[in-house]
């Protein structure tokens, strides 16, 4: 990426929550030698974000998802663009068409998979011949999971079957952005399904080697695994088809870690709850109207929340446990997440791909290294440390 552009990294949405919290890591994290903005429709809102983070200097740019004219100047003057505004299926494609089309590096923290599987139909052979590194997912979603899958793989011997299992534990509460977002996923599975099928034509299969990426079984392993059919596993078996470390087969299993069974048989059935009444307008409506998308929660609630994704890989007879651990992970972590990210697109050296591709393939250990410093663990509980 040319470095003649004004900027090494703009933060488009820095007046939501978690976009603010990205905002003010990146006043910690970024040195003297970044050179980012802000970047949104409202400048009072973008000023105060400024006042608050402590920087009256750093500089405020125009941008409006509904004027593609100020996204496309904005793409221009930045080397990356790091994005917090959804529903990205509401918001998004403007500003990755843009970025796109001017050859620059983009990520967000999407978790909404028709969005990612629309956005690579569209634009991901545009951003292939302008260089750009189109990369969604920097947040929770998917972050820990592709990437500590990347970290597990790696630990394991090389050109075998390979088989990971991940179990997500934590808690956090949601803010208002984040259920807006997950209530339109759910809301369009034939969408979703049909985004899912024009992507896999689209993109066609590595030859001679196969990937799946499922949400695992349920079962009980010390504690009740469940199915997680989120966007996490469909993240990791792009990894897996893109880089041939994962073997000639690779399976990845996805699952949310339960201790006892009647919180397992709560959450199958207040998840089963939630999505059939998503379908329903007017309730789907009442929902959403619950939550404001700038709501969050408190600093003394993030404080006490956490997680833990435990991989359990399997390959050429080894066997590997792992760990990848942090605070809280849907905003403190999240931010950290996007920003190191943006900061790792910025100005690390990083493998020639470009198109849409996921933080393993663009990213992979670098990324690791940066998160690690970060704060955000990937330890090696048992088996083979390298």
């Amino acid at each position: 990426m040319p470095d003649d552009r004004p900027y090494d990294i703009v933060l488009f949405g820095a007046t939501g929550f978690t976009g603010e919290l990205t905002a003010r890591y990146l006043a910690r994290s970024a040195g003297p030698g970044c050179r980012w903005a802000l970047a949104g429709r409202n400048r009072a809102k973008l000023g105060a974000v400024r006042d608050r983070i402590g920087l009256p200097e750093l500089p405020l740019l125009h941008a409006d998802v509904t004027d593609p004219a100020s996204l496309a100047e904005l793409a221009r003057q930045a080397r990356v663009v790091a994005t917090t505004v959804g529903p990205y299926l509401s918001y998004g494609e403007p500003l990755v068409a843009a970025c796109a089309d001017a050859g620059t590096h983009y990520a967000d923290i999407t978790g909404e998979p028709e969005f990612v599987d629309l956005m690579f139909t569209r634009h991901h052979h545009r951003a292939e011949r302008t260089g750009a590194k189109i990369v969604h997912a920097c947040g929770f979603d998917s972050v820990p999971h592709d990437l500590g899958a990347y970290f597990t793989v790696n630990r394991l011997p090389e050109g075998v079957p390979i088989e990971v299992d991940g179990f997500v534990r934590g808690n956090g509460k949601p803010s208002g952005g984040t259920v807006h977002s997950a209530l339109t996923a759910i809301s369009r599975p034939r969408q979703t399904a049909r985004a899912a099928l024009a992507r896999r034509a689209a993109e066609g299969r590595p030859t001679g080697r196969r990937a799946r990426g499922i949400a695992g079984p349920p079962r009980y392993v010390g504690g009740w695994a469940l199915p997680l059919p989120t966007i996490d596993p469909r993240i990791v078996a792009r990894s897996a088809r893109a880089l041939e470390r994962y073997g000639p087969d690779f399976t990845y299993r996805h699952h949310v870690a339960v201790r006892r069974l009647p919180a397992a048989l709560g959450l199958v059935a207040g998840t089963g709850a939630l999505v059939a009444l998503a379908q329903l307008p007017p309730v789907r409506s009442w929902l959403l109207g619950r939550t404001a998308s700038g709501d969050g929660p408190t600093p003394e609630q993030r404080a006490r929340s956490w997680f833990k994704v435990t991989f359990l890989g399997r390959g050429g007879g080894e066997r590997v446990v792992t760990e990848v651990a942090g605070g809280d992970p849907g905003y403190d972590e999240t931010a950290k997440m996007l920003a190191e990210s943006a900061l790792c697109l910025a100005f690390d050296d990083l493998p020639p791909v470009s198109g849409q591709v996921t933080t393993a393939v663009a990213m992979g250990g670098a990324l690791i290294e940066r998160l690690q410093r970060a704060g955000i663990t990937f330890t090696v509980l048992s088996g083979p440390s390298k």
